[in-house]
Order: C-alpha cells, then sequence, then structure tokens
C-alpha cells in the first residue's frame, strides 16, 4: 500500500511492505534483521519496497521482541605496558597512534559502509589495558551491543578469548596467535610479501633490504617471513632487516640505519605504506634517487601510499572488503548462535606506481 492509498494517520506496516515487495512477511523480516542468506535480488526487492512505502522499523520493539540493540562494538584493542594511572599519557598515546594510521579508518568505513543499510551501527572502544578490555566485556553482558568487531594491535592480546570464554559473540581482524575459538578474517600476508620480493627481482634490484613491521604483531611477522622465504628461493638468504613500528617515523629511522651499514643497497620493502614514505623521505635526503637509485615497495595500498612522492609501488590489502566481512560473519554469527567459527582470507594484489 503506497502513502496515497493508506488511510490517513496509518504508518506502514511489515505486511505493506511485503505486499509491495511480493515477499512474505517473514522474508522482509529477515532483510530488515540483516539476516545474510536471503537471494541478493529479493533483498533489493524489500528495500525498494521500504522506500516506496515509507516504512521505518520500530527500533524499541523490536528490540524487546529480538533482544537486540542494533549496536555493534568496533574494538581496538592492545596488550601493551599498562599505564600507571586513569587518563594517562600512555592512554592517549595509544588512541593518537590509533587515529594516525590511515588503517584504521579504511576498517571504519567498511564496517560502517556494511551496517549502515542494514539499521545497524558501530560503537567505536579502545581497550589497550586490563582496565579498558574489562569495560568491554562488561558492556556487551550489560547487552548494550550485540556483539564486538575486534581490530587487535598485539600478539598477546587477551580480549579475543575473554569474550569467547563470556560466549560473547565477536570476530576478529586477523588470525588469533592463541587457541581461541572465533571467527575472522586476514589476508595471506606471506603471498603479498612475495609478490614484493618477486617484483623488485623482476626490474634487476640485488642489494635488496626489508623494513619490518612490529615483530610483536602478526602481520609484521608474517609478511617478514614471507619476503625472506621469497628471497631465499631467489637465491638471498641474508636480506637485511630494519624493524620498524608501523610509523613513519619508524621507517625514517630504520631506513637511515639500513643505508648506514648497507650504502649500496638498491631495493627496500617495507611492511606498511607509512614506513615506505618515510624510507623515501630519508633516501631523497641522502641524494638517493627512487627508484632510480632505490627502488621502494611498501604494502596495504593506503592513501599514504598515492600521497608519498613518488607514489608507492605496494601490496593491496582490500581493509574495507575486509571489514565488511568481517561485520557480515558477526551478523551471521547473531542470527546463528551456533554456529561454529569459520575464517575468511582475502588474496593480496601488487599495485604498481612509480616507486618500483
Amino acid at each position: 500500500m503506497t502513502d496515497a492509498l493508506r488511510p490517513p494517520g496509518t504508518t506502514p506496516t511489515l505486511e505493506d511492505v511485503a505486499r509491495a515487495a511480493g515477499v512474505s512477511r517473514a522474508t522482509v523480516s529477515r532483510v530488515i534483521n540483516g539476516i545474510r542468506n536471503v537471494d541478493p535480488a529479493i533483498q533489493e526487492a524489500v528495500r525498494q519496497a521500504v522506500s516506496v512505502t515509507g516504512y521505518t522499523p520500530n527500533r524499541a520493539a523490536r528490540s524487546l521482541v529480538t533482544r537486540r540493540t542494533d549496536a555493534i562494538a568496533l574494538v581496538v584493542s592492545g596488550a601493551g605496558v599498562e599505564p600507571e594511572g586513569e587518563g594517562s599519557a600512555d592512554e592517549g598515546s595509544f588512541t593518537a597512534q590509533v587515529f594516525a594510521d590511515p588503517f584504521f579508518g579504511r576498517v571504519v568505513t567498511g564496517v560502517v559502509n556494511f551496517l549502515r543499510p542494514r539499521g545497524m551501527h558501530p560503537v567505536l572502544m579502545f581497550a589497550e589495558t586490563s582496565r579498558a578490555r574489562e569495560d568491554v566485556v562488561a558492556y556487551l553482558r550489560q547487552g548494550s551491543a550485540d556483539g564486538a568487531l575486534i581490530v587487535s594491535t598485539h600478539a598477546q592480546d587477551p580480549l579475543p578469548g575473554l569474550l569467547t570464554d563470556a560466549g560473547l559473540p565477536a570476530v576478529l581482524y586477523a588470525r588469533p596467535t592463541r587457541p581461541v575459538r572465533i571467527s575472522y578474517v586476514d589476508l595471506a600476508h606471506r603471498d603479498g610479501a612475495r609478490l614484493a620480493a618477486d617484483h623488485l627481482l623482476a626490474r634487476g634490484c640485488r642489494r635488496i633490504a626489508t623494513i619490518s613491521g612490529p615483530l610483536d604483531v602478526p602481520a609484521g611477522q608474517e609478511r617478514l617471513a614471507g619476503f625472506q622465504a621469497a628471497m631465499e628461493r631467489h637465491g638471498y638468504p641474508d636480506v637485511p632487516v630494519a624493524e620498524g613500528q608501523f610509523t613513519q617515523e619508524s621507517g625514517e629511522a630504520a631506513m637511515e640505519r639500513l643505508l648506514a651499514e648497507h650504502p649500496g643497497l638498491d631495493g627496500v620493502f617495507a611492511g606498511n605504506d607509512l614506513m615506505a614514505t618515510g624510507a623515501c623521505h630519508v633516501l631523497r635526503e641522502h641524494g638517493r634517487r627512487v627508484p632510480e637509485d632505490v627502488a621502494v615497495i611498501g604494502f596495504d595500498d593506503s592513501s599514504a601510499a598515492s600521497a608519498c612522492r613518488p607514489p608507492l609501488t605496494t601490496v593491496r590489502q582490500p581493509v574495507e572488503d575486509m571489514s565488511a566481512e568481517m561485520a557480515g560473519l558477526l551478523l551471521d554469527r547473531l542470527a546463528t548462535p551456533t554456529k561454529p567459527a569459520t575464517s575468511v582470507i582475502f588474496e593480496p594484489v601488487l599495485v604498481v606506481r612509480d616507486s618500483a
């Protein structure tokens, strides 16, 4: 029933939407509640019917029936050194680092773009201390959010285990390093690093070094291991390594160390785009042309890659797609609580620009 045919003073109902879409009321309910195993064509028909009828879900009533809040906790978690007091400088530096890294903005974009059409919204939380992790668990136990999407910055992060032990629905970005029964999305990091090694060698680079990410972070470990293994297969078993922290400043410091110890290097693979940007900056300061003298490859294909001068050749991590998939896995778990944990691994792609 369209607005023109509806009696004055009445509001559109699920039955109106079902009639307009030519489907059952139950199907409309499934689409509106974000259940994914509905044919995409039917989902689109229901969304168009919602638009035509002007139907708006009664969230309060639906919450009473479904016990759902339509809020999802998006948690950036870590397990570093505990700060000495509430609101300490360490806590501030953690959040500042998060907002400075384009990776986290891409995660938020992917999550929001997936949840918003389904009438759901993320609540951003930080869990860098034991107290903050307790707050996240309590928040979910109280029913303030339906589940959690976790982006962890540390291999020893206990939060995934705390949530699964409490029986709370959660999905993790990146494979857990501990045996935890939790669904996750990840990238084939080693394959991405292999792409970088193959490209540098195909360009004719032979004195190649790498700036790794932090080696207490799984992505840093995997990218370094993949690069070293690929170089070894090509006959280069001893690649110089300088560890960074996934920041531009650490990339600059690592590049200074590598140049001091290996002044003749002609190729660099950095574990992310920010460190690669720092490497390019230092190379220019030392009079090295990129890529004529030293070819540089980053990782992630973030905004830093296109902003760098020259624009970075990099390994693309489809963060937005991975984050959307993470949100989808959580909604699947909410719809079917007994569903076993699963994993979705994305494939990297080399994006060739001017730096290599």
